[in-house]
């Protein structure tokens, strides 16, 4: 995660079932995808109505979906949400050698989620479940799942394969509840997320700063939603390189809506 938290598509595809990292959807769901190469926004940092020919928005779960768009929930279903521990039953923190919870060192309030066992897993799946049914239930299209990389800075106490299993069941309930699933981020790991996991689309942040944008689009085409930040390079060049994902949007790092000093919004066209 390298940002703050904070009418649908015709085109539909069926998700066929299948076994997800050891979870099986239901039967064929009918879900929308994003509209491949629309003009999208983020709002992370709040909601406002989008600028004039963005077509897909992107909001926190905790805003309402924006009208006449096709509208992402963002969740953040691998490590806890900022002012959320409490909600989190304390044996699914996961720990250090000296028992200590293990927070995310660059989102200090956010502890990562224990996804080292399927019993875990599973509990862990039921408490972010009514969450992606919320988006579902608010009218949201499609639901973002950030920190797919939390096994990273675990310390070596998750692995990829744990967090893929649980992505895996994340998936199918988001596809039982009639969304589209995205993948936040995680660029190195899209091929198997998509392919083990079951994953739609794609939202990278960054993606032509760090130099990785092709490993999104090899994956998902024009299903991936780039974010720049105006701090971290030329997104007028970004924009020129062929890399870039049709689907691109220029924001300020902090997301703030119009009127705050800081706001940035700029599309690739």
């Amino acid at each position: 995660m390298r940002a703050p938290r904070g009418a649908a598509s015709a085109l539909l595809v069926v998700i066929a079932a299948a076994t997800l990292a050891g979870c099986t959807t239901n039967p064929p769901t009918e879900i929308a995808l994003p509209p491949a190469g629309a003009a999208p926004d983020y709002q992370l940092g709040g909601a406002y109505p989008p600028p004039a020919g963005v077509t897909v928005v992107v909001r926190d779960r905790t805003d309402p979906p924006a009208e006449g768009v096709y509208s992402i929930c963002y969740v953040n279903a691998f490590q806890t949400q900022p002012g959320e521990l409490a909600d989190w039953p304390d044996e699914l923190l996961l720990r250090d050698a000296d028992g200590d919870t293990v927070f995310d060192p660059g989102w200090p309030d956010e502890a990562l989620l224990d996804a080292a066992s399927d019993h875990k897993r599973e509990a862990i799946a039921e408490v972010v479940r009514p969450l992606i049914e919320g988006c579902a239930a608010a009218g949201y299209d499609a639901v973002e799942f950030d920190n797919l990389d939390t096994y990273a800075r675990s310390g070596g106490a998750l692995t990829f394969d744990d967090n893929l299993a649980l992505a895996g069941v994340l998936v199918a309930i988001a596809h039982d509840a009639g969304l589209a699933a995205g993948q936040k981020n995680a660029a190195e790991d899209a091929a198997a997320l998509r392919n083990g996991a079951g994953f739609d689309f794609a939202i990278a942040e960054e993606c032509a700063a760090f130099d990785e944008c092709d490993a999104y689009t090899d994956v998902y085409g024009d299903l991936v939603i780039a974010v720049e930040y105006s701090d971290a390079g030329e997104f007028r060049e970004a924009c020129e390189d062929e890399r870039m994902p049709p689907s691109a949007v220029l924001r300020d790092r902090e997301l703030v809506p119009p009127g705050d000093p800081g706001y940035v919004f700029e599309l690739c066209r």
